[in-house]
């Protein structure tokens, strides 16, 4: 079980990537554009310099919804790789099952 703080700081950040995702997206195009000049791209890279650093979705961290284990996490079902064994050796996972050749 991953600390409650640690668990609530990375919801805090995900609420912080959605604030800024399209002011962020914007200034990303602005620096990508072949057809803008050097100001406009001067001004993109100070603009996203000066984001929150939480801002950025590289900060935020795959976490399992039920416990919080930050690592060993399946994308597809959102829980990591022993709360997955343990689900679906008492079935609760519909359509897994021990594979066996």
């Amino acid at each position: 079980m991953a600390k409650k703080s640690m668990i609530a700081k990375n919801e805090q950040r995900k609420i912080i990537v959605e604030r800024y995702a399209a002011k962020r997206l914007e200034l990303k195009k602005a620096l990508v554009d072949p057809n803008s000049t050097d100001e406009v791209r001067e001004a993109a890279r100070l603009g996203l310099q000066k984001l929150p650093r939480n801002a950025s979705p590289v900060r935020l961290r795959n976490r399992d919804i039920i416990d919080g284990r930050p690592r060993g996490t399946f994308q597809k079902f959102g829980i990591s790789r022993v709360r997955f064994r343990d689900m679906a050796h008492r079935g609760e996972l519909p359509g897994i099952t021990k594979s066996s050749w």
